[in-house]
C-alpha cells in the first residue's frame, strides 16, 4: 500500500467529537456511556451568567473494553467553553477515575483514558473548577498504583491549565502533531508577557514549543503518533502494557535544567529547548 492509499483511507480523530472518540478507541460494542445527555447532568452557573450550558457539561463519560480489557475513557469536548473544568465536568471525570479504582480494589482491573482537549479551569466556575481538578488529580494518582492512566492530547484546542498538571501526572502521554501542551495558553502568556515576548498569532513559533513534535522530542511524552484513529487505537493499547512513565520522581532532575538557565537567559528556540530537556524520560 503506497502513501498516498494510506491517507486516503486515514480518518482524522482531530476531526470527530469527544463522543465520537471515545466510541472510536473502545473495542467495537462495548462502548456504554455514564452521564449522558439525557441525564441532563449540567452546570448550574452557566445560565446565571447568560451563558447556554451542555447536556453532559462538555464531558463525555464512557465505559467499556480497549482490547478486552476493561477500561473507562473521559472526553472533553473542546468544542463547549474550550474544553474548560467546571464543577460537573470535572465530578465526572473524577467519579470514573474513582470508579475505575474501586473496581481495581474489588480485583477487576480497570484502566482510564483521558482525552484532554481543554484551556483548563473555566473561569466562570473557578474556585469549584480548580476543586475538581485537583480532585482529578489526585484520582489519576491513586488509580495509577493499580492500572495505566493515558493521557491523549490530539487538538485542536490543546491542554493546558490545571488539567496540564493532570496531564503530567498520567502514567503515558499520547500526542498528535496538532497537539498542543503546555502550562499556560498562548494568549494568556502574550496578555501577561507582551507580545514581544510570546506572540499568540505566530502558530509556526507557538508549535514549535509547545506543539506535540517537540513535546515528544523534549522527552516530555512518551509517545507520537500521526492524525489517524487506527493508527492511535493501536499506539494507545501498545502504551496500556507498558510500564509507566517516572516523571513525578524526576522534579530534580527538571529543576536543574532551569537552574542551568541562569537569570540572564536568553530567550530559547525550539532546537535549544529540545537540547535542554532531551532525556527527561527514562
Amino acid at each position: 500500500m503506497t502513501d498516498i492509499d494510506r491517507l486516503l483511507r486515514s480518518r482524522s480523530f482531530v476531526e470527530l467529537g469527544a463522543r465520537q472518540r471515545a466510541r472510536a478507541l473502545f473495542d467495537p460494542g462495548t462502548f456504554r456511556e455514564l452521564l449522558g445527555p439525557f441525564d441532563r447532568l449540567m452546570s448550574p452557573w452557566l445560565p446565571r451568567q447568560g451563558i447556554v450550558p451542555q447536556a453532559d457539561d462538555g464531558v463525555v463519560i464512557g465505559k467499556g473494553r480497549l482490547k478486552g480489557t476493561r477500561a473507562v475513557i473521559a472526553a472533553i469536548e473542546g468544542g463547549f467553553q474550550g474544553g474548560s473544568m467546571g464543577e460537573v465536568g470535572g465530578a465526572k471525570i473524577a467519579g470514573a477515575l474513582e470508579l475505575a479504582i474501586e473496581d481495581n480494589r474489588k480485583g477487576i482491573p480497570t484502566c482510564a483514558v483521558l482525552l484532554l482537549e481543554t484551556g483548563g479551569v473555566r473561569l466562570q466556575e473557578a474556585n469549584l473548577g480548580l476543586a475538581a481538578i485537583a480532585e482529578i488529580q489526585s484520582a489519576i494518582v491513586e488509580l495509577r498504583a493499580h492500572q495505566p492512566v493515558v493521557g491523549l492530547i490530539a487538538g485542536s484546542v490543546g491542554c493546558f491549565g490545571g488539567m496540564s498538571i493532570a496531564a503530567g501526572l498520567c502514567s503515558h502521554l499520547l500526542v498528535t502533531r496538532e497537539a498542543r501542551l503546555g502550562l499556560n495558553g498562548p494568549q494568556v502568556i502574550e496578555q501577561e508577557a507582551g507580545i514581544e515576548e510570546y506572540d499568540a498569532k505566530d502558530r509556526p513559533f507557538i508549535w514549535s514549543l509547545t506543539g506535540g513534535e517537540q513535546r515528544h522530542a523534549c522527552g516530555l511524552v512518551e509517545a507520537y503518533v500521526a492524525d489517524d484513529v487506527d493508527r492511535i487505537r493501536q499506539r494507545l493499547v501498545q502504551l496500556l502494557d507498558s510500564p509507566s512513565a517516572n516523571r513525578v520522581a524526576r522534579h530534580a532532575w527538571f529543576l536543574d535544567r532551569l537552574a542551568s538557565l541562569g537569570d540572564d537567559c536568553p530567550q530559547l528556540d525550539a532546537a535549544a529547548v529540545r537540547t535542554l530537556y532531551q532525556g527527561a524520560i527514562s
